[in-house]
């Protein structure tokens, strides 16, 4: 990356989005104000003024994703599968094609087949709750952060302390609030694989303490580099903004800037991948942090913060079946991706058995594991080069997990891609996971020695401290289809469950957790767990260690 200076602008809205507001203006936004229901941190936020609930002018049905039209403000649905009436309406009629999205207050356009950010849009909608945006408000694109952060830890503090009580003041608990630190993110035109993710790392424990902490200091980083593309720091400023106590939804809109210019294979307006996103991001981090701080260190003993709190060592033993020579090696990981195992699939099944779309079991993390370092045997056309017999030799395959992270992230591979029958599809299977996990069945000591029928006395390197009992604190779920789907965070604070649907934020029961479609699990190790949590107070502090004023839809 050159040392440049990068401007941060606003992106350009769609075209037919300009034409709506040169031809309008905001009028339709402010009528649309009417329509509104209730706050961010609630479920339904637009209703129909002439019914109790909003229902379809073409069909009368209520089902799918219902529009509001911002010319006529006619309702219409979209049902992916059966009917599309808002685009029926689009096309039936000209001009017509920025809409409001009934469940989530946000702009679409049906010509771009997109969602579009608009910050007048945003005001309208805050206004309704009073929750005005100060001077301007942080909705406005690239605009520098107004507020201090809410509460600088102690300099010095451990970064990866057992008795980690950051961000909870005892004695001091609202049963109605919502703990601190829980605020949505503006969708800024389908941009929810991204705000996925952020809620999940704004909520990981080694990473907000960092943060929080002014560990990584945006005014130091600006004299050591001149480069201003700095993804640390936007991460800071997110920090800031979800724990300044403001509960108004956030835009993220500088690091998009900065992550779109230094990942420009992923910059676009497109809906990415919440995976792909999150390895992308830390890569960044990494070569930011890394590269600068440790410029000697390799990824496995890099100490930025991405490798300090996600990366984990992963061992592979590959054995030959002609003479038992086994060669072992280690590759560093950031993260576990896991294929889903289900009772339909057998490898010794004849070929004649149900295609894997007739398959409803469930599956479970567990099995997904043992899958996952269960022995496979290569094929004839994957030889490797034994170097024993000094040829190439049929062999088998097992992979352990040598070290493991703070923060453990399993991936679940729900997408499927054949490059023979050149089609892509998406596995709906249902995955059981626990709260509470445990890793030693998984660890290279335990899967080595179950290889040996426990008779190995010994085994390479210490692994008596390594800590392998984990609590989970967030899920990234997927919905819809391949295509086009959604992305959707479900955070567990407090012993708690939250659903952070981009702005909105609801409290939800464990069993709907339970029986979503799983893509992201982040689990954090329980030495790192809270102790106090339960004690914990939402009522944010002031850097003199005051009480914020209460905020509207908190408390």
């Amino acid at each position: 990356m050159s040392q440049r200076d990068v401007l941060y602008v606003t992106p350009k809205p769609c075209r037919h989005l300009v034409e709506y507001k040169i031809k309008n203006g905001i009028n339709g936004y402010n009528v649309i104000q009417s329509y509104i229901k209730s706050g961010f941190y609630s479920g339904k936020v637009i209703e129909n003024s002439r019914s109790e609930i909003p229902r379809c002018s073409f069909c009368s049905g209520s089902q799918g994703r219902l529009y509001i039209c911002l010319i006529c403000f006619e309702v219409s649905c979209c049902l992916i599968v059966e009917s599309n009436h808002a685009l029926l309406h689009t096309q039936s009629q000209n001009g017509h094609e920025i809409a409001v999205d009934v469940e989530r207050a946000e702009l679409y356009c049906f010509s771009c087949c997109d969602q579009v950010y608009d910050p007048d849009f945003d005001k309208a909608v805050m206004c309704k709750f009073g929750l005005g945006l100060r001077g301007g408000g942080n909705c406005g694109v690239g605009g520098e952060l107004r507020f201090s952060k809410r509460k600088r830890l102690e300099f010095g503090v451990d970064l990866f302390s057992k008795n980690d009580k950051l961000g909870w003041d005892k004695d001091r608990r609202s049963k109605s609030c919502f703990p601190l630190g829980l605020r949505g993110l503006n969708n800024l035109g389908n941009t929810c694989f991204m705000n996925s993710v952020l809620q999940a790392l704004l909520h990981a424990p080694p990473l907000r303490n960092y943060f929080l902490s002014d560990q990584h200091n945006r005014e130091a980083c600006r004299k050591r580099s001149s480069d201003r593309l700095c993804l640390p720091c936007d991460m800071d400023v997110i920090f800031s903004a979800a724990f300044s106590g403001d509960r108004s939804p956030y835009s993220p809109a500088q690091f998009l800037f900065s992550w779109w210019q230094l990942s420009e294979n992923l910059a676009s307006y497109e809906q990415q991948d919440a995976h792909e996103f999150l390895i992308s991001m830390l890569d960044r981090i990494h070569e930011k942090e890394g590269k600068t701080q440790y410029p000697n260190k390799d990824n496995v003993n890099c100490h930025c913060i991405a490798h300090r709190v996600f990366s984990g060592l992963l061992r592979s033993d590959v054995t030959c079946t002609t003479c038992g020579f086994t060669s072992t090696t280690y590759d560093p990981c950031m993260d576990i991706s896991l294929d889903l195992n289900t009772p339909c699939s057998n490898r010794n099944l004849p070929s004649k058995a149900s295609k894997p779309t007739e398959c409803t079991a469930s599956s479970t993390l567990g099995g997904c594991l043992d899958l996952f370092t269960r022995p496979e045997k290569l094929g004839s056309d994957q030889k490797l080069f034994c170097e024993s017999c000094q040829e190439r030799r049929e062999s088998v395959k097992q992979m352990s997990i040598r070290k493991l992270p703070l923060v453990l992230c399993l991936h679940i591979k729900r997408f499927e891609h054949s490059f023979i029958r050149k089609m892509s599809r998406k596995i709906d299977r249902h995955l059981q996971f626990p709260f509470s996990l445990d890793m030693t069945p998984y660890i290279s000591s335990s899967v080595v020695r179950k290889r040996f029928g426990n008779r190995i006395f010994a085994f390479e390197g210490d692994e008596s401290d390594l800590s392998t009992k984990f609590e989970v604190f967030a899920v990234v779920t997927h919905s819809g289809m391949l295509e086009s789907g959604h992305y959707v965070t479900y955070l567990r604070l407090k012993s708690h469950w939250y659903k952070c649907d981009d702005a909105w934020i609801t409290e939800v029961d464990e069993e709907v957790v339970r029986s979503l479609q799983t893509y992201l699990v982040f689990y954090v190790q329980k030495a790192l767990c809270p102790k106090s949590v339960e004690d914990a107070s939402c009522l944010p502090l002031s850097p003199r260690g005051d009480n914020f004023a209460p905020i509207s839809g908190c408390c």
